[in-house]
């Protein structure tokens, strides 16, 4: 990864840090427990990728910077969210996150189902604040937007699609709608958020959905190569364990070697989705090389 996007990367998770500093403000009273697990979900050394491309995108048509680090900060709320109830016994039931105990390790499970739900309605907290844009209908779309793209028929219902997985015989194609529901519909929505505050027109939102939709599939294709190839130090979480479950994934059916290839495919294909635009997409650009070429 170029050092520059990880600058910037950096610069990013410092100031989407900052945001939610003041949102989750620990109370004095007995409820103060569900938000300490709040802040160790969301305080717990994830890449903030998704709050980039909101950035990213935001700064394609001159959106405010405040607006855009607010829409950041109720996407990686809904984001952390879904990782504190993937770790639970009950779904993936994994004992690390981010080299670190998951929250309901470090908390108990009762606390951590808590404090995913006050997360995800934190972001719709957030998104429905005059702080995020002052115009009520940009508001109100983001707030639409964010819940398909994080409800039954976007990352919830991806979820569901994955623990039954067991239950079908999912071809390639099944597969892919799996991943784009699970992980790219979020993505979809981070890269579309500037073109809404922006209140962009059809074609160029219609470019941005298709980068993002590539970009997310390729995205979790990486993710799948990690599981099978990564080093769990480097990654931060147990590898190996969609091999161990029987997981049908991209890499499962193509192979290491041409899942890799598909992968560096969608990515491309990202990148020229953004041919109309000039060099204010090169963030853009940077991050759908990095989906693929990341270590964890």
């Amino acid at each position: 990864m170029a050092s520059d996007l990880m600058d910037t990367m950096a610069a990013t998770s410092v100031a989407i840090g900052q945001v939610l500093d003041k949102l989750l403000v620990v109370p004095a009273g007995p409820e103060a427990r569900v938000q300490e697990a709040m802040r160790y979900a969301v305080f717990n050394g994830g890449k903030r990728l998704r709050p980039l491309l909101v950035l990213a995108s935001a700064d394609l048509f001159g959106v405010e910077r405040q607006h855009a680090l607010h829409v950041g900060a109720a996407l990686e709320c809904v984001h952390c969210y879904s990782l504190i109830h993937d770790d639970l016994p009950a779904m993936d039931d994994d004992d690390m996150r981010r080299g670190q105990p998951t929250v309901h390790k470090k908390f108990d499970e009762a606390t951590a189902i808590l404090a995913g739900d006050a997360l995800l309605t934190l972001a719709f907290e957030i998104l429905a604040s005059t702080d995020t844009h002052p115009d009520p209908y940009v508001r109100l779309e983001l707030v639409k937007s964010l819940a398909v793209a994080s409800g039954g028929h976007g990352m919830v219902g991806g979820q569901m699609i994955d623990l039954t997985a067991d239950d079908y015989d999912l071809d390639e194609r099944a597969i892919f709608r799996l991943q784009y529901m699970k992980t790219g519909a979020l993505l979809s929505f981070a890269v579309e958020a500037g073109a809404i505050m922006a209140h962009a027109g059809k074609k160029v939102r219609a470019s941005l959905a298709g980068y993002a939709r590539d970009l997310g599939l390729a995205y979790q294709i990486a993710d799948d190569l990690l599981d099978a190839l990564g080093d769990a130090n480097v990654v931060g979480k147990a590898t190996g364990k969609d091999a161990d479950a029987g997981k049908a994934t991209i890499v499962g059916i193509l192979g290491i070697e041409r899942a890799q290839q598909q992968a560096a495919i969608l990515s491309q294909q990202a990148i020229d989705h953004l041919a109309d635009f000039d060099k204010k997409a090169a963030l853009l650009r940077e991050i759908a090389e990095f989906a693929i070429n990341r270590r964890a």
